[in-house]
Parts: C-alpha cells; sequence; structure tokens
C-alpha cells in the first residue's frame, strides 16, 4: 500500500494529479482496503467496515481549509490554528499543521467496537498499539499509521 500511496503523492507532486484526484485515489484505495473481509472462522480478528476519516498534514492550514470548503463545499465543523476538521456526508477529512504534506493517519470504524478486545487482538498480531481514550492507534507493515474506532465517531 505504501508503493501506491507514494506513487500517487508523486503524481501529485510533478502536477499529474489535482488535490481532487488525490483525495479521491487514497479514499479509493482506503474503501477497497476496509472492504476486505476476515478469513472465515477468525473469531479474534476485526472487521472494518467504513473510512471513518482521512487525516492530511499540511503546510498551510488555511489555505487547504479555503481550498477544500470553496471547491468542494466541505463545511467546517471545528477548527484551530493547527488543525481544521472538515465535514462530509459520512466522516470528515482533517487537516494538521506540519512541516511536509501528507497523509498523518487514517481511521476504519469497527463493527461492534471495544478498545480492550482490539488491543488485544493487536497485540496478540504483535503490534504495538496505543491507546488514546476510546480511540487506538497502530502502525501497518509499511509504517502508516491506522486509527480505529467505533463506525459512528465523530469530530
Amino acid at each position: 500500500m505504501e508503493a501506491t500511496i507514494t506513487r500517487i503523492l508523486n503524481a501529485f507532486q510533478s502536477g499529474n494529479l489535482s488535490r481532487r484526484e488525490v483525495i479521491g485515489a487514497f479514499m479509493a484505495l482506503l474503501t477497497a482496503a476496509a472492504s476486505q473481509r476476515p478469513a472465515a472462522g477468525a473469531a479474534n480478528s476485526l472487521q472494518a467496515v467504513r473510512v471513518n476519516h482521512v487525516a492530511l498534514r499540511v503546510t498551510d492550514v488555511s489555505r487547504s481549509k479555503a481550498f477544500y470548503t470553496r471547491l468542494l463545499g466541505m463545511p467546517v465543523v471545528r477548527e484551530n490554528d493547527n488543525s481544521c476538521f472538515l465535514k462530509l456526508r459520512t466522516g470528515f477529512l482533517a487537516l494538521f499543521r506540519g512541516d511536509q504534506a501528507g497523509m498523518d493517519h487514517y481511521c476504519l470504524g469497527v463493527e461492534d467496537y471495544d478498545v480492550e478486545r482490539s488491543k488485544n487482538i493487536l497485540e496478540k498480531e504483535g503490534l504495538n498499539p496505543r491507546v488514546d481514550d476510546h480511540r487506538i492507534y497502530f502502525k501497518d507493515p509499511e509504517g502508516i499509521e491506522v486509527q480505529l474506532s467505533d463506525p459512528d465517531y465523530a469530530q
């Protein structure tokens, strides 16, 4: 997956993809990953049912906010000097100030989500999950930060 993300970002940086196309490509990629069901009989696995949100690092939060609100009609849910949360019909797009533009993390909504159960499953997989209140974070095999939450989690 990291190779695909790198190709998308390289195409954007070289001017071959617009911001809108990049977001569309990321959402398609994440939706495809979330739609894969666990193997039959995998009682100790988690079932992702939707992409809850995508969080991007941006160098200028105000500029990115203006772009997404003006061009794509995404209303602001909340914001401060270092972040902005934009509403989608389902889920949201988070913008966080950073030194370099890129993906910060993505969040998958998990069916029958339970923090402790999720943590135990991830630990059994040899991952090192970090729990933050009702959310849990871990790195995928490519080092990309993944967040798990209830499918209806909202900012």
